[in-house]
C-alpha cells in the first residue's frame, strides 16, 4: 500500500537527515521533483491556488482535488495533499475524495477563517477522519498557533498531543520559530513537520533541532515565478536573447 510506504519514510531517520518533501503545484513541477530523486511529494495549497489563479484559501474544493489528481497521476512517487481545513466536507467524503485523487496523505489545519478551532472538537474530527481512512491515508495535523498569534510553544504541544492521540501520524506546527523546535520535539510524540523558509535554517539544520520532515509551503512555486519574471524582463530588453 502506498500510504504504508509513505508512512515508513517518516520513521527511523538519522539525526540531521530529515524527510525532505518539495511541494509541486502542477504536474510539470511534480515531474521535475520526482525525476530529481525525491521519494515523495507534498502539495502546498497556496502554490496550487496560485497556479490556478486563486488567492490562498480561495480555491474551490473541486479544483483543488482535480489539481491533486493531475499531480498524483504525473508521478510514480507518493503524493500528500494540503487540503486546508477539509472544506467543510464530512470525514468520509473528504477521505473518499483524497483517495479518488490518488493522494496517500493530507495536511489538515486547525484554524478556519483566520481563527483557531477548539482543539478538542478538532481532535474529535481528526479521529473521525482516521476512522474513515484506516491506514489508507497519512494524516499530517497542522497546528496553526504560531500563525494565529500564539507564540507559546506549550499551546502547540498541547494541541499536538490531542491530535496524535486522535490518530494523526504527524504534526505540523507551521511557522514555528526554529528556536522552539527542541521544545516541540521534547513534548510531541511521533514525526514533527517543520517548514523551511528561504532565509531560514537548512533542512539538515531543522532536523538537528528536532524536525522529522521538512516541507516548503508555496516558496518553490514563488521562486519559479520569480525566475520566469526575470526571463520575461530579459525578453523586453532591446537586445533580448532567450
Amino acid at each position: 500500500m502506498a500510504a504504508t510506504a509513505f508512512r515508513a519514510l517518516h520513521h527511523g531517520r538519522a539525526y540531521g537527515v530529515p524527510l525532505v518533501l518539495p511541494g509541486p503545484w502542477d504536474a510539470a513541477s511534480a515531474r521535475v521533483f520526482a525525476d530529481a530523486g525525491f521519494p515523495a511529494l507534498a502539495t502546498p495549497s497556496a502554490g496550487v491556488a496560485a497556479s490556478l489563479g486563486y488567492e490562498d484559501g480561495a480555491t474551490p474544493p473541486a479544483e483543488m482535488f482535480a489539481a491533486v489528481a493531475r499531480i498524483a497521476r504525473a508521478v510514480s512517487v507518493p503524493v500528500s495533499a494540503d487540503v486546508e481545513d477539509g472544506y467543510g466536507l464530512s470525514p468520509g467524503e473528504l477521505v473518499g475524495r483524497l483517495l479518488d485523487a490518488g493522494a496517500v496523505g493530507c495536511n489538515l489545519e486547525d484554524s478556519s477563517g483566520g481563527t483557531l478551532k477548539d482543539p478538542r472538537r478538532h481532535a474529535d474530527w481528526l479521529a473521525e477522519v482516521r476512522s474513515a481512512a484506516g491506514d489508507a491515508l497519512f494524516v499530517n495535523a497542522r497546528v496553526d498557533t504560531f500563525v494565529r498569534g500564539v507564540a507559546d510553544p506549550a499551546e502547540a504541544v498541547a494541541r499536538a498531543r490531542l491530535y496524535t492521540a486522535a490518530g494523526a501520524d504527524c504534526v505540523y506546527p507551521i511557522a514555528a520559530p526554529p528556536e522552539t523546535l527542541p521544545a516541540l520535539r521534547a513534548g510531541i510524540e511521533g514525526p514533527l513537520n517543520a517548514i523551511a523558509l528561504p532565509t531560514g535554517p537548512s533542512p539538515a539544520e531543522l532536523s538537528r533541532l528536532g524536525a522529522t520532515r521538512v516541507t516548503f509551503g508555496p516558496f518553490p512555486q514563488r521562486r519559479a515565478m520569480a525566475s520566469l519574471r526575470e526571463f520575461a524582463d530579459r525578453l523586453l530588453s532591446p537586445t533580448a536573447h532567450p
